[in-house]
């Protein structure tokens, strides 16, 4: 099997593999890592229709074994992703709602969000090559909601690693700190004055640090990321597509995907896996009242802007990290320009080079869901199939309603991705019933938390908050306490 490369999407000389890539986060460039259109492995029309009836753990195995192979012997890599989904500790439900549509349910992990498949994924690929070279990484992360304690979980209490995580005050749901903040040990959770963009801003900032890495670790390369960036997130999120089709469809019956969409991990995912050959007639990216992608299919043009609070709070996203990598896959490319001496981003999603706009318009619709519009959803799908929806997957089902037009005779599938227990007053705001907290959840809302603050103020700029060099600063000082303390 020929080893697949991985190129930066700043530079596609730069190739590198999986455990480099998995190693590095982001490319010394600010590029996203990613697999070149060309290398992408197709599947036969024999193996998809085989997957029926495969365990998760199976499906995942021969959709990752061909990027993988090369670099993680076969008994371990079905070791390693058994290990992660066994079926009694992240079960994957679906649910027929109407005509042809179902929803796939990605919130039964240790987190109860769909984010548990692509971090327990990513945190057993990371252990075993750090394992393996006798190495140690810190793995930065940023969350605008349910990715800080899906990481958090997958890292805890792992030898070779420490996770820190940035998460917006005041943006998402006590439910959701506390997954990050009552754990401890190799566990460390910041929390950021602004939005999901300037807590990405920072995480970008730390991992592409060479010289502060080096002078408060005394490794240049100490520093990895776990957010959509990594490719090590972005893999295992093509998997799910290929497990719903092998539960709901007949080869080669074609299948429609409609995501809630806020960094792009799941669409871009998706993208992968309709590349690989997965007969996806159409995906749906939904977003909330943050819409500059769908202006952007519309027109072309992508225009930045302040990001706009929403019930979905891991969507509230104006500029998402995967963008780079789905106008890299439609043949253009973008980038962020930045201030050569901080590196801190001055003008996101500037376009070098424009994409296939046709080709991503035949493949991708999206649309926006505004703030009232979530809360209707919620209990429309409530009243009428009893379903308790979160926002998110509110938001997918209205975009699919609104594509079909309300008549749902094409198989389709709605990616719900978190518990509606997660959200108790957006749900008893929209249905007058508030929803069961998960098990885990319970526990940890009596649990104490460990939270270290930064308190110095983003800028406030015209295209939206943007990291402030005190920020930056005042989070690096915080980080080397950290490391002082546990010398």
């Amino acid at each position: 099997m020929k080893p697949i490369l991985y190129k930066s999407t700043n530079n596609p000389a730069d190739r590198i593999n999986f455990e480099t890539a998995l190693l590095r986060g982001l490319a010394p460039d600010y590029g996203l890592y990613t697999v070149a259109r060309e290398d992408i492995p197709v599947l036969a029309p024999s193996e998809i229709a085989g997957l029926k009836g495969k365990s998760y753990a199976e499906i995942a195995f021969r959709i990752l074994a061909p990027y993988l192979a090369s670099e993680i012997p076969e008994e371990k890599l079905r070791a390693l992703l058994q290990d992660a989904y066994q079926e009694d500790r992240i079960p994957t439900d679906f649910q027929h709602v109407t005509g042809k549509t179902h929803i796939m349910w990605l919130t039964k992990g240790p987190t109860y969000s769909f984010k548990d498949y692509a971090a327990r994924f990513f945190g057993r690929a990371l252990n075993f090559f750090l394992g393996r070279k006798g190495l140690r990484r810190v793995v930065v992360v940023a969350t605008s909601g349910d990715t800080g304690g899906a990481v958090a979980d997958a890292l805890w209490g792992l030898d070779n690693v420490d996770n820190i995580v940035f998460f917006p005050k005041g943006s998402i749901s006590e439910g959701q700190r506390r997954q990050m903040t009552t754990l401890g040990q190799n566990i460390y959770a910041f929390e950021v004055k602004g939005d999901f963009d300037v807590c990405q801003a920072l995480a970008k900032a730390l991992l592409g640090n060479k010289e502060f890495a080096q002078e408060t670790y005394g490794d240049p390369e100490r520093f990895t990321s776990a957010n959509s960036i990594s490719v090590g997130r972005l893999l295992p999120q093509a998997v799910y597509p290929f497990y719903a089709y092998s539960r709901l469809a007949e080869y080669p019956e074609p299948l429609i995907a409609s995501i809630p969409s806020g960094n792009f991990g799941d669409m871009m995912g998706t993208v992968l896996a309709k590349g690989m050959g997965l007969p996806v007639s159409r995906i749906i990216a939904g977003v909330n009242e943050n819409t500059e992608f769908p202006e952007f299919l519309e027109s072309g043009t992508y225009q930045v802007r302040p990001s706009v609070k929403s019930p979905s709070s891991a969507m509230i996203v104006s500029h998402p990290s995967n963008l780079a990598r789905l106008i890299d896959f439609y043949g253009g490319w973008m980038y962020d320009e930045r201030d050569p001496a901080t590196g801190n981003v001055t003008s996101p999603g500037a376009l070098g080079k424009m994409p296939d706009m046709d080709a991503m318009r035949r493949d991708i619709v999206s649309m926006g869901v505004n703030n009232q519009q979530h809360y209707a959803t919620m209990k429309e799908v409530y009243d009428t199939y009893g379903i308790v929806l979160d926002p998110h997957g509110a938001v997918g089902w209205r975009t699919l309603d609104l594509y079909l037009s309300g008549r749902h005779d094409s198989l389709a599938v709605i990616y719900e991705t978190a518990d509606p227990g997660k959200f108790p007053e957006d749900v008893e705001k929209a249905i007058g019933i508030v929803p069961e907290l998960p098990p885990g959840m319970k526990k940890q809302a009596q649990m104490k938390e460990r939270i270290y603050s930064i308190a110095a103020e983003p800028e406030n700029t015209s295209e939206g908050l943007k990291l402030s060099s005190a920020q930056l600063n005042e989070a690096k000082s915080l980080i080397r306490e950290i490391f002082k303390s546990k010398s």
